[in-house]
């Protein structure tokens, strides 16, 4: 048989779409040539692939060779398709049946010697792979984080010659090998428990966890603010499997470790104050996931948050609001999923508090005013942390668990997933009007306060999000003017500059 037809996967952001590698050899003098838009790392997949069949003692043909690359339009790069260029290779040389090879997918880079290497972005190929039934051979080394996928069929292999004494019916090779998985995250090491005192501060990340908030902690050095985010993925609702693979998915299209041993637990980013919107949101000239999507289903914490550029930060208002970058080059757009929680942490004052007296109110304003109000207005709960006493940090009390905290936590995420099929923080203004009904009096209440307090639109409904994720952690059907109160408190940034302007 002069021609082959073999099965492989691209990456394209966190999708895998399917590329058909089409192996002819004809009469001619002996050339190699890769057609179908490849890029610098596939051509040179000709030199790999050449060296791999000789040195696994397999006759190299001395022929024409031309490699297709299926969809043409579709950008190749990277060393993912020399597997399947070497079988094809093989079996229309007929080294290899070739009968069975629409069944089957191949990935992996090839070492001279033969050796199939490990390869990015597997998660998604096998993923893709199960879909339509089809069995992966691929690299040893990815299998671990492969068997993460359901329903999928794998064929661990450490050499072209292996596929072929698997093929050949000489050596078969085990069928989806089992790994020690644990579905249940483990026990944090960070527990709420090591923080003393700031009980509001704490009664802040329990209501965003449960609703899934955006939370901004205002106070002077040394008062909690890290220690608190920290601790905010140990009480968080447990990540559903299929969520987990997604983020898993993304972890691996940047070749990044993931633990399969706790791979259900959330992630947490704690990007330094120096990185660029490519490096927070994404991009390059070949489109790789940032921070946010790093992010995905878990915590992004931004400590010294005025330190940030101001088009940095401005560039996280739609990926807030949406769950999702769109990253547009000349040659392609990829989306990347970008669901994260937002903790972000400030100093009120350049000097570490606005009452200490070595800033003026007009030098404070200045600092605050690198946070745009846009940016303010997608985050729901504002809480200023006071400094602590010295009884108070040498005070022996028994504080809270995170075990604890999680309870509460999830029972209160229960009851919105039973209501509505997601977090309060993800309701539409349509979804408001039907899960956050307010009495007369409310209304009435929160017009007041929303224009005492000259809030916008997206602050009223945030708030009210607020509200139902109070009155649902206090087992409430409706949302009590209790509720609405204690949303209207963590608004403490506002409090600041209104108290900053006063004179």
């Amino acid at each position: 048989m002069s021609l082959a037809k073999i099965y492989t996967r691209a990456q394209v952001g966190v999708s895998a779409p399917q590329v058909c590698v089409e192996v002819h050899l004809s009469n001619g003098l002996p050339a190699f040539h890769i057609v179908g838009l490849p890029e610098t790392s596939v051509k040179e997949a000709k030199e790999r692939v050449r060296s791999a069949i000789t040195n696994s003692k397999f006759l190299f043909p001395e022929q024409r060779i031309t490699v297709n690359l299926a969809p043409a339009d579709l950008p190749k790069e990277g060393g993912r398709y020399d597997l399947a260029i070497a079988v094809g290779i093989l079996a229309a040389s007929g080294q290899i049946a070739a009968q069975q090879l629409a069944n089957f997918e191949f990935y992996g880079e090839l070492a001279l010697s033969g050796e199939v290497l490990a390869v990015n972005a597997i998660l998604p190929s096998v993923l893709a792979a199960a879909k339509v039934n089809r069995c992966c051979y691929l690299p040893l080394q990815n299998d671990q984080l492969a068997s993460l996928a359901p329903h999928a069929h794998r064929k661990a292999v450490t050499s072209l010659e292996s596929i072929w004494l698997d093929m050949q019916g000489q050596q078969n090779l085990p069928v989806n090998i089992t790994y020690p998985h644990d579905d249940n995250v483990s026990v944090e090491s960070l527990d709420m428990s090591d923080v003393k005192g700031q009980e509001g501060a704490k009664r802040v990340l329990e209501i965003a966890a449960a609703g899934g908030h955006n939370v901004l902690f205002l106070g002077p050095p040394g008062t909690g603010k890290s220690m608190l985010a920290q601790r905010m993925p140990s009480i968080m609702p447990t990540l559903p499997a299929d969520d987990a693979l997604e983020t898993a998915s993304i972890y691996s299209l940047t070749g990044q470790h993931i633990d399969a041993q706790n791979w259900r637990k959330r992630p947490f980013r704690n990007p330094h104050h120096t990185c660029s919107a490519v490096a927070l949101v994404g991009g390059s000239s070949k489109p790789k996931p940032g921070e946010i999507s790093l992010a995905h289903n878990g915590v992004l914490f931004l400590d010294e948050l005025p330190e940030f550029e101001r088009k940095v930060l401005d560039s996280l208002r739609e990926p807030m609001e949406t769950g999702m970058v769109t990253i547009s080059r000349a040659a392609q757009q990829v989306d990347f999923p970008a669901r994260f929680q937002l903790i972000a942490a400030l100093n009120p004052s350049p000097t570490g508090h606005y009452d200490d007296k070595r800033a003026t109110s007009d030098q404070v304003l200045r600092y605050l005013s690198k946070i745009s109000g846009p940016f303010l207005d997608r985050i729901d709960l504002q809480v200023e942390l006071p400094r602590l006493s010295t009884l108070q940090l040498q005070s022996e009390q028994v504080q809270e668990t995170s075990k604890m905290v999680k309870e509460r936590v999830d029972s209160a995420y229960d009851i919105a997933l039973q209501r509505q099929g997601k977090v309060n923080a993800m309701l539409s203004n349509r979804e408001l009007a039907v899960h956050c009904k307010l009495d007369e009096s409310e209304k009435q209440f929160l017009a007041k306060a929303v224009d005492k307090l000259q809030l916008s639109p997206r602050s009223y409904h945030r708030i009210l999000k607020v509200a139902r994720t109070i009155s649902d952690l206090n087992g409430h059907a409706d949302i009590s003017l209790c509720a609405l109160k204690e949303a209207l408190s963590y608004r403490a940034f506002e409090r600041l500059i209104s108290h900053l302007t006063r004179y």
